[in-house]
């Protein structure tokens, strides 16, 4: 099996988006699609890597936020087949709520940001269980329900490599801040949580993060992701017991975070990075609406 990262150079940034094309035994498949807005460059990377966009035949999108599965619909559109969680087949058939409800957020902005979602052909979206498989070649691809960031959220395993989408946080090549992907309206702690858990007892090899790339170091990766989840959540929850309105929950978020960025070696430019990934006024928005759905 052969693994390259193609990076979709998200926002004109290098090394925010990754999707990964998976070879075994001669068939190719793609994990994660990012989003329209990114669809011509992971075009031109497919073909770069020596492959013909055609011989894509599987594509597995861990959850159908815009940022991995917003290309899906055009590769089953094109013969691929999409493997997904059985809540998110629906959207990739028809996106035109998931869509609304992002212009909703995005504004003037959606199109720039994330561009088209294509509905797929109902008969190439195909809703995986958790445990069932799929082979790939001479290989299996076991998909996994690791809810918290989404309710709707898969991790996909082959062998001792796990691609983990949102999972297992989001960071930067050669950084150690690690940052909790928390978008409303599904994030939830305890079983975010639980999830990493499940990733920790597993012992994988290596991580793929969709945010971004291979993750060597697995046992201290996840074991300094899993108290972020905690630290977030009872942050924000200690601000609503205060009465902080919700712009003032972000920019204490904001602050917060970014101290904890720089005390763990990133720079300042990197910052700006983190946040055109994963931004933090979306992920206190996030945590509030689950604090605020809890009490």
């Amino acid at each position: 099996m052969r693994i390259q990262t193609l990076d979709l150079h998200f926002q004109a940034t290098p090394g925010l988006i990754a999707s990964y094309l998976v070879e075994s035994a001669g068939e190719y498949a793609l994990v994660e699609t990012g989003p329209g807005s990114t669809l011509e460059t992971l075009r031109a990377a497919i073909r770069a890597a020596g492959v013909a966009e055609s011989a894509i035949r599987k594509v597995f999108v861990t959850h159908i936020h815009l940022d991995h599965a917003g290309s899906a619909g055009w590769f089953a559109q094109h013969g691929a087949t999409i493997y997904c969680h059985p809540s998110a087949a629906r959207h990739l058939i028809d996106p035109s709520r998931l869509m609304d409800s992002a212009r909703m957020v995005y504004g003037d902005q959606m199109d720039p940001l994330w561009g088209p979602m294509l509905p797929a052909p109902a008969d190439r979206v195909i809703a995986m269980q958790d445990g069932q498989s799929v082979t790939l070649g001479d290989v299996e691809v076991l998909s996994w329900d690791t809810p918290g960031h989404a309710r709707h959220h898969h991790a996909f395993v082959i062998g001792d490599v796990c691609f983990t989408g949102d999972v297992a946080g989001m960071r930067l090549q050669n950084t150690h801040y690690l940052s909790v992907p928390a978008a409303p309206p599904q994030f939830d702690p305890g079983a975010y949580v639980q999830s990493v858990d499940r990733l920790i007892a597993a012992n994988f090899k290596t991580l793929y993060l969709t945010h971004f790339g291979p993750v060597h170091d697995v046992a201290t990766h996840l074991a300094a992701y899993r108290p972020r989840i905690t630290e977030i959540h009872q942050r924000v929850a200690a601000w609503l017991v205060e009465g902080t309105s919700e712009a003032e929950n972000r920019a204490r978020y904001l602050a917060a975070e970014h101290a904890i960025a720089l005390q763990s070696g990133l720079r300042e430019e990197q910052w700006q990075m983190s946040e055109i990934g994963n931004g933090t006024a979306m992920c206190a928005d996030g945590v509030r609406l689950y604090c605020v759905k809890g009490r």
